[in-house]
């Protein structure tokens, strides 16, 4: 692998560009290529057997475009394919987003917390055995279904509306509030809107740490002074999204 090669990061839509934002600010000399599956968004009412086809067909793009490492930024494809990619695909580093929980345990172990997630991420095994390990008897644990397709289609009115009827009744009992979801992060102000003033805890920072732990490791750590460059590819061709995922990433 070459250290000029991209680095291939997806999602099931523009989710994943929370993530890529924590990667700019400590790898800004990389190049990027994201992939938004928004034709086949969710992911997170789908099949395991689903699911790891999306995310085989993805990866099999990312390999002919020569990509040196693979970031899966979409928590329910990390719960549900991550070892399964990383077992067919012996020969390219992934990368997954995992929901932050162990922070609360390192950080905030008494604090009561919340966990929101889409129902895949919540019911995955590998969530399941994260949280039996770490579990501070404190948490709610909270399928948002249909949040996620909300913040991608950019519905303010919509999402608010949504986190007032789930999250009204946590208000000044929580303390704590992991983001178990890429697009979450995009509305972390109408989140504290709803709860009150608490912590936000999700996985990109330490991702972005662990990729250049990896890029390093495995000497494809792109040293040249120049800046990111960023493609964009979406599954619907939707141009639309194209727009709202680089004016996110300036934000």
């Amino acid at each position: 692998m070459n250290k000029n090669e991209a680095i291939g990061i997806f999602d099931s839509g523009i989710g994943g560009v929370t993530v890529l934002r924590e990667i700019l600010k400590i790898l800004p000399n990389e190049n990027y290529i994201y992939y938004s599956d928004s034709k086949n968004n969710p992911y997170g009412d789908k099949s395991d057997k689903q699911i790891n086809e999306l995310c085989e067909h993805i990866v099999e793009l990312f390999i002919k475009q020569k990509c040196k490492v693979i970031i899966i930024a979409c928590n329910t494809a990390s719960a549900k394919s991550a070892q399964y990619l990383r077992e067919k695909y012996t020969n390219i580093p992934f990368i997954a987003i995992e929901p932050a929980y162990k922070m609360v345990y390192d950080y905030a172990y008494n604090e009561p917390t919340i966990v929101m997630a889409t129902k895949g991420t919540i019911e995955s095994e590998k969530f399941n055995l994260l949280y039996h390990v770490y579990d501070n008897h404190k948490t709610i644990l909270l399928p948002c279904v249909g949040l996620a397709d909300m913040i991608e289609e950019g519905k303010t009115d919509k999402i608010k509306a949504y986190l007032k009827e789930q999250l009204e009744s946590y208000r000044g009992k929580v303390k704590n509030v992991v983001l178990g979801c890429t697009h979450y992060p995009l509305v972390q102000d109408e989140i504290q809107e709803v709860l009150g003033q608490v912590t936000f805890f999700d996985g990109s920072s330490y991702l972005a740490k662990h990729l250049k732990e990896i890029l390093e490791e495995k000497d494809l750590l792109n040293y040249e002074d120049k800046e990111s460059t960023i493609q964009f590819i979406d599954s619907s061709n939707n141009q639309q999204k194209k727009k709202r995922f680089f004016e996110l990433i300036k934000e």
